[in-house]
């Protein structure tokens, strides 16, 4: 590693902590710290929303899926524009007229606490394993590329690392720090795939953008008949990403809690829909940087250049074909990726416990000897711990396991979707149907993902949402009809 990038990675990792709390503001209470005092600027809650839900796997993985398939990623960036625009118009005028901090109190005041807090822990468990997989996997290749720059750390010290920086401004700035930090994250690993983009194209030749132009790779969508089992065709990308989308952002107290903070439902608005168009525009980005290495290394496939995974596309050029400084500004930017998705989460974590449980912590104040904002941060410190050690739990398993981790929380979507589904829009819906239909469905879709195997092949991840929210409607519905013919 150069003396230039160990500088520029050293700078961003040391100056952002600061920059973030100086731009919080003083926290003076728990809805401060959760809440962010609900004035932030639309603009910014858009990039935070980006920022949190791409991670350091979203940018080594879509640049390898684009050198093999082209611009199929965008294509979900078309659902989820839809499904987030249904969500902005739908959900969020009955959550703001409820003023709600936990998008889960909503359920509460719809259901009885027993689902609110049903619900919620539901989010704390998937929340806790989607986020140490993420963690873990995020930070392989980022010690990969100090090992090759000539500065091997090892993995588990990187993690201890910006868990320690991230867990700084997120106990001390709350919500406003988490969306400012975001921000200046996202613009971080933009500039990082612009100046990719920039470089490749600037050194391509003639004939290889004349290839690149007259490929088939600029499709947005696979032409397959395997409707079911490839995420890519029009129908899963459209209409599974979409309702994909209104589960996360509709349902996802990591998500929602963000769009809670703005000024006022207009904002929220601009915010959730705007963060779908960048999502886009990310994905395009990213996929752009996968097209031009394919045509820089003349349409040879991985294997031919040395690669095991398409995952490894991205990190060996940043090791192999970026000058100097420009190589630490994009490990800056993975680990910028990391640190967004992680006080995100963190954050969010801290709202649903002290927000869903507020009796039980208020009580465990009291035995502390604590202020309620400083037990808001002992929650958040007792998170990070928890991931931490799940994340290093992941790193001593198998590649099922991985994969269990990851696909843990598009699980959960379905069945918490039914439930927005049935509280916002049925009259008649009651908690004696409504709850014991999530716990079937969420046993359901756990089984699916685990056993599940038409042809041979997982379900595609963007049928997992729809499929849970098919399942819990229906047993819904069923326990409904069964009760009122036993009354």
């Amino acid at each position: 590693m150069s003396a230039i990038d160990l500088l520029v990675i050293c700078i961003y990792c040391l100056t952002l902590p600061f920059i973030a709390f100086a731009l919080s503001g003083r926290q003076d209470s728990v809805s401060t710290y959760v809440g962010g005092r609900h004035d932030l600027p639309w603009w910014a809650i858009c990039l935070s929303l980006v920022a949190t839900e791409t991670s350091t796997l979203t940018i080594i993985s879509i640049p390898g899926i684009a050198y093999g398939g082209g611009m199929v990623f965008v294509g979900l960036g078309v659902g989820y524009v839809i499904g987030r625009s249904l969500v902005a118009w739908l959900f969020l005028p009955r959550y703001f007229s409820g003023h709600a901090g936990s998008v889960y109190q909503y359920l509460g005041r719809r259901f009885g606490q027993a689902m609110e807090r049903t619900v919620s822990v539901t989010f704390l468990v998937t929340r806790v394993l989607a986020e140490g997989i993420r963690l873990f996997a995020g930070m392989l290749p980022v010690a990969a590329i100090l090992s090759v720059m000539e500065f091997p750390l090892p993995q588990w010290l990187v993690m201890v690392v910006i868990v320690g920086l991230t867990l700084g401004y997120t106990m001390l700035g709350g919500l406003r720090a988490v969306v400012w930090s975001d921000a200046i994250q996202l613009v971080v690993y933009v500039m990082g795939a612009a100046a990719c983009v920039a470089l490749l194209y600037h050194h391509a030749t003639d004939m290889q953008i004349h290839m690149l132009r007259h490929s088939n790779r600029f499709h947005l969508f696979h032409r397959s008949r395997l409707y079911f089992l490839d995420p890519y065709t029009p129908c899963a990308a459209m209409i599974g990403g979409a309702i994909m989308a209104m589960a996360s952002h509709g349902t996802d107290q990591l998500l929602v809690q963000r769009v809670l903070a703005a000024r006022s439902l207009a904002d929220a608005r601009k915010a959730l829909v705007g963060s779908g168009v960048m999502v886009g525009c990310l994905f395009a980005l990213l996929s752009l940087v996968g097209m031009l290495l394919w045509a820089r290394n003349d349409e040879r496939s991985l294997a031919a250049m040395g690669l095991t995974t398409s995952d490894a596309l991205f990190p060996d050029f940043i090791v192999h074909g970026l000058p100097q400084g420009l190589a630490g500004l994009l490990v800056a930017g993975l680990l910028s990726a990391t640190m967004g998705s992680l006080s995100a989460t963190l954050n969010a974590m801290t709202s649903a416990t002290l927000l869903d449980f507020a009796a039980p912590c208020r009580t465990m104040a009291r035995w502390a000897r604590l202020s309620p904002l400083g037990f808001a941060r002992l929650v958040t410190v007792l998170w990070a711990v928890v991931l931490v050690l799940v994340a290093l739990g992941f790193a001593r398993s198998n590649g099922p396991a991985v994969v269990f981790g990851l696909s843990v929380a598009s699980c959960a979507y379905g069945p918490m979707l039914g439930v927005f589904v049935f509280a916002l829009f049925s009259r008649r819906a009651d908690r004696r149907d409504v709850l014991p239909a999530f716990i079937v469905t969420l046993a359901v879709m756990c089984g699916a993902m685990l056993f599940w195997r038409p042809h041979g092949h997982a379900i595609a991840f963007t049928w997992l949402v729809p499929l849970g929210v098919a399942i819990m409607l229906a047993c819904g519905g069923l326990a409904r009809g069964i009760r009122q013919g036993r009354a």
